[in-house]
């Protein structure tokens, strides 16, 4: 990333002023993309933002094959090329987006949120990033909910079509691996209730009521920036076109400690139902609080799945395992297995 390409690639921000020099430091612990810091200086001095988030194909050849199979780097390069400019939720601010249909790598140049924190995804969020968190979510959903537009968006997937069976498949291909890896970090009832699940997950995924609009789909505290009285929302590589409660139970099982969750989980549905009714959506908690129980079940797909097609890491195993572990015990908190029986 030369000072001339990086001039281009800013040229909408910064007009006739150039980039001299740009210097690149490796950040962050995704699994399916490389991200760097550039540190960027211009003449005249001070035209444009001092550093940027580059965000780029995977060198590891199993990341970049995952991020084939799932459509990673088109969706997410596509997103902030057609979505983000219309929704209120706060992303970072995309100065390029591109994506190669050929070989299917892209390149994004982001806002740097270098001004906030990551989120802890293993100690939780606590009660005031929460109720920050699921405002963004209404941000995001409400602005095109219920949208007939979006079934228009080809790249957009949704989850219940001729997907479901492939999904399926894979997950029960998976699955044994998966129980090898961590089956001696799950609670027992997790794993009880996963041998439950996984033969079931075709039926999961095609039985998806409730209103649709765009999710993030990996809503979770490793992919929030807290910053001073905001949160911004990272790694847009799963966003789909699928029920709303779908990103709230993910989020909540997932993202907060179980006993915490326990405690304010139906207050914070009343939140995110308040917040929906600021972007002009007449939503009922008793209809929320139902698809919010149907779908606690995602986050173990997710766990599954994942852990399988990304580059091993031992913060990434402890992630899975404690995700899995969480998302279980939501799932039959809640009884979500009652929608499946």
């Amino acid at each position: 990333m030369t000072p001339r390409w990086c001039s281009a690639a800013l040229s909408a921000w910064i007009g006739s002023a150039r980039v001299t020099t740009v210097d690149a430091t490796a950040v962050g612990t995704g699994q399916m993309a490389d991200t760097y810091r550039l540190r960027l200086s211009y003449q005249p001095e001070g035209a444009g933002p001092v550093t940027a988030i580059a965000k780029l194909a995977a060198a590891s050849p199993a990341s970049r094959t995952a991020a084939k199979v799932t459509r990673a780097y088109e969706i997410e390069a596509r997103f902030y090329q057609h979505l983000a400019p219309r929704l209120p939720v706060r992303s970072p601010r995309c100065y390029l987006s591109c994506y190669d249909e050929r070989t299917r790598a892209f390149t994004l140049l982001l806002e740097d949120s270098a001004g906030g924190h990551v989120a802890d995804q293993l100690a939780g969020c606590d009660p005031d990033e929460v109720n920050r968190a699921v405002d963004q979510l209404a941000a995001l959903h409400g602005p095109m909910w219920g949208d007939p537009a979006l079934a228009a968006l080809t790249w957009l997937p949704r989850h219940d079509g001729p997907d479901a069976a492939w999904m399926a498949s894979l997950v029960q291909r998976l699955y044994p691996r998966f129980l090898r890896r961590f089956g001696d970090r799950l609670d027992t009832r997790v794993v009880d209730l996963l041998d439950f699940f996984v033969p079931r997950v075709e039926r999961y995924l095609r039985e998806r009521p409730g209103p649709r609009t765009v999710v993030h789909g990996d809503f979770r505290a490793d992919n929030l920036i807290v910053g001073t009285g905001q949160i911004t929302v990272l790694d847009w590589q799963t966003a789909a076109h699928e029920p709303a409660a779908t990103d709230l139970a993910y989020f909540l099982g997932g993202s907060v400690d179980p006993q915490r969750r326990r405690a304010i989980e139906r207050a914070v549905v009343r939140r995110y139902v308040r917040s929906l009714g600021d972007h002009g959506v007449d939503l009922s908690f008793d209809t929320c609080w139902r698809d919010y129980r149907r779908y606690a079940f995602g986050g173990l797909l997710t766990s599954i799945v994942a852990a399988a097609l990304v580059v091993r890491t031992d913060r990434g195993d402890g992630l899975f395992a404690t995700m899995a572990n969480r998302h279980g015990m939501h799932a039959i908190d809640l009884d979500a297995g009652s929608f499946l029986r």
